[in-house]
């Protein structure tokens, strides 16, 4: 990093202190905004976004497959040729059922808020490194972009998925950074991938004594469930040997632990099943007609996602069940290399400004960066704790909250600072 680099880097993360007050307030109001998905309708959060946006002179415009479902796209050039980076956050948010979290309200140094970890933390973090460096542009080499998407929590067909297909040239980036809950004391570089079905069985029904009368959907469908529960819940995946030294060495075995709780570094090597919704039936005495399961399998790299879904399909086919894929949640896996330059610009930056270090470890969700990691860009995740998202007391602390803030500051410099190969 060239002097001049680090003295714009003291100056900005300097300036995130004295805004620090302002951040928080943004932040409350983002929070406040009820983007949840579904329905997801983000409407009024891309109103906010565009807000900012105009307020700091930064370019950008609205495209959108469906108009409640916008998404945002900025870019501007640096002073210098250099390396494109792409900063990537989503509006959308999980349903509530405390209806306490739209308030915002500040507890005990946390902020409680549905988004708050997953991920308007992150996706404000990245718009307003947008927007700050964009003055300093000419001390810098490349490109910054931003998007920001719809549609991630219902698996991105009418958001960043969208803009791949219908912008892939402007999404086309050196390196992507991306704000989605992480911790920050951990590198998250790999993710599993999804493979999410219904199962279902039908009957002509009838009493519930005459069981020589019917096939009972609920049992068909739960025997079903139980076999592939059997068959693949917390199965060692086979992962390359290289991603498996690291997910098996006993820092990152620590921090995934530290991180997501006691045994999360094992659960990261292993396949993963979840029956989410079981429907059926409604009465105790009556033999139902129809039962339907739904469920989430989470697949690591170097498992053969394919085969599995063939030998599921044919479990259904043995047991006189229904198996139905939701495409538009099923995906491969994804990686990025855990010792990439950004990936060891975020990690100085973590010991820089939080005096830890940050070591390599799987997600057990997903996020966008998949679709930069397919395509072999690097792609790195920094945002605040993820233990409370989805929860009735989802929050983030505003000392993460401007941490991250800083950090996507930090790194952007770092890497458009710098005039090296892309990655």
């Amino acid at each position: 990093m060239s002097e001049n680099t680090a003295a714009l880097k003291a100056e900005l993360l300097q300036a995130i202190d004295a805004r620090r007050d302002e951040i928080i307030e943004l932040l409350r109001r983002f929070l406040r905004i009820k983007s949840v998905n579904p329905p997801g309708d983000t409407r009024e959060a891309a109103a906010f976004v565009r807000e900012l946006l105009d307020a700091a002179g930064v370019p950008h415009r609205t495209e959108a497959f469906v108009p409640e479902m916008p998404n945002i796209i900025g870019r501007w050039e640096a002073g210098k040729p250099g390396r494109h980076l792409m900063l990537n956050g989503h509006m959308d948010i999980f349903p509530v059922t405390n209806e306490k979290l739209w308030e915002a309200e500040i507890v005990d140094g946390k902020i409680m808020g549905r988004g708050a970890s997953d991920m308007k933390t992150g996706t404000l973090a990245s718009i307003l490194a947008y927007c700050q460096l964009f003055p300093h542009r000419e001390k810098l080499n490349g490109a910054l972009s931003l998007t920001v998407v719809s549609d991630e929590q219902s698996g991105g067909r009418y958001g960043t998925k969208y803009l791949f297909d219908e912008f892939g040239d402007e999404m086309e980036a050196d390196c992507c950074l991306n704000g989605e809950p992480s911790g920050l004391a951990n590198l998250r570089f790999t993710e599993k991938g999804t493979l999410r079905f219904s199962l279902s069985a039908k009957s002509i029904g009838g009493h519930g004594g005459y069981a020589h009368r019917a096939r009972n959907p609920i049992a068909d469908v739960s025997r079903l469930v139980t076999m592939i529960y059997d068959r693949y819940h917390l199965k060692l995946a086979e992962l390359p040997p290289e991603i498996d030294a690291v997910l098996t060495s006993p820092e990152t075995i620590a921090a995934a632990d530290l991180n997501l709780g006691k045994g999360a570094g094992d659960v990261a090597r292993r396949i993963t099943v979840n029956v989410g919704i079981l429907q059926g039936g409604q009465k105790a005495t009556q033999i139902p007609t129809h039962c339907i399961a739904h469920l989430d399998m989470r697949i690591l790299i170097g498992s053969d996602r394919d085969a599995i879904r063939a030998d599921l399909e044919a479990l259904a086919r043995e047991a006189g069940c229904e198996m139905v894929v939701n495409e538009d949640h099923s995906y491969p896996a994804s990686l990025t290399d855990p010792f990439s330059e950004m990936a060891n610009i975020l990690r100085g930056n973590i010991r820089e400004l939080l005096g830890h270090d940050a070591p390599p470890v799987s997600s057990l969700g997903g996020t966008d960066t998949r679709y930069w990691r397919w395509r072999g860009v690097p792609a790195l995740i920094c945002g605040p704790s993820p233990i409370s998202m989805g929860t009735d007391e989802e929050h983030v602390t505003i000392e993460e909250a401007i941490a991250v803030m800083k950090l996507h500051v930090a790194c952007a410099i770092d890497y458009l600072g710098s005039t090296g190969q892309a990655g």
